[in-house]
């Protein structure tokens, strides 16, 4: 899943979820400024395919 698509997802569950369009776009602001600054901090590339092994499918 690409990162535009990923961000769209985002926005659209949440203005379905009946919230202002507004805090949507806050939402995907702040998902990309966190993936921003845990690639800057880790010194890793992004890479849409990656998967925590901390987290369980």
């Amino acid at each position: 899943m690409s990162s535009f698509k990923a961000c769209r997802d985002l926005y659209e569950r949440i203005v379905a979820k009946g919230r202002s369009k507004r805090l949507a776009l806050i939402a995907v602001y702040n998902k990309l400024l966190k993936q921003a600054f845990a690639s800057a901090k880790s010194g890793l590339i992004y890479e849409d395919t990656y998967r925590s092994t901390l987290v369980k499918s």
